[in-house]
């Protein structure tokens, strides 16, 4: 009984935690560029009274055992890096969108830490580097003309502007993105935010729509994959598990009751 108890209470353990990550994915259901998350799980040891295989007489044998489970455990939270809806903004900013799943954005951060995103909302600070909702500066540095009276990014990543006076459009960089190995073993950062970690792998380097990387689209965003029926459905699914955790801990407890009563 007191087995019982301790295996329930791992199994509310691992479903609040399937809630918890569930509850961040409908709260980020409208954050551009946001991955959601998934709780993985894998059951504990077992309790092993009786071994399959082991004899029964001397011509025949147990063809199963008996093995208690303990419960469960989360094992892992990883990012699915499934591609978002994208939505058409305006050519006249600098939104961007990754059509596909293979690439990311580059960001200087203030300690100069690069971290990596595709969340593609950026805009151009006074000094016209071309910049995220914080300030962080888009790698490769890139700076806009002051005078520029249009942008164009193309599918590639190259960026032009037009300037008064001139019949043709002027080339000032090109985007480079960044693929891994790995993506799930990112590290997030918050604010759209990853950073590679030794499970990721190093950052492989590319041109958008050469060598397997996706294209950059201009005007558009990146919405978030998550799926609010799927995610309502996880809720519920959690909600009930916890709740039968907790019938279990009430129906053990209320079984030990029952044997401390014996002695009387």
């Amino acid at each position: 009984m007191l087995r019982s108890l301790y295996t329930a209470a791992s199994g509310m353990v691992s479903q609040q935690t399937q809630i918890d990550v569930t509850s961040n994915n409908i709260s980020n259901v409208n954050t551009v560029g946001y991955k959601k998350s998934r709780a993985e799980f894998a059951d504990l040891m077992y309790q092993t009274m009786k071994y399959a295989g082991t004899s029964t007489s001397s011509t025949t044998k147990h063809p199963s055992g008996i093995e208690v489970g303990l419960g469960a455990r989360v094992t892992a939270i990883s990012k699915i890096f499934s591609e978002g809806s994208l939505k058409q903004t305006s050519t006249a900013g600098l939104d961007m969108a990754i059509a596909g799943n293979n690439g990311f954005f580059q960001i200087q951060m203030p300690d100069g830490t690069i971290a990596y995103t595709r969340n593609g909302q950026f805009t151009k600070d006074a000094e016209g580097n071309i910049v995220n909702s914080d300030g962080y500066r888009l790698l490769p540095e890139m700076t806009i003309p002051e005078d520029a009276i249009a942008i164009n990014v193309a599918s590639d990543g190259t960026i032009s502007v037009m300037q008064p006076g001139n019949t043709a459009e002027t080339q000032i960089g090109q985007i480079e993105l960044v693929n891994f190995i790995n993506p799930a073993g990112l590290h997030a950062l918050g604010d759209n935010l990853l950073v590679e970690t030794d499970a990721s792998g190093a950052p492989i380097a590319g041109i958008a729509g050469e060598n397997g990387f996706s294209v950059i689209k201009h005007g558009f965003v990146e919405l978030s994959n998550v799926q609010l029926v799927e995610e309502m459905t996880d809720l519920i699914t959690g909600q009930r598990a916890y709740e039968a955790g907790s019938k279990a801990i009430t129906t053990s407890d209320d079984m030990l009751g029952i044997v401390n009563q014996l002695k009387r």
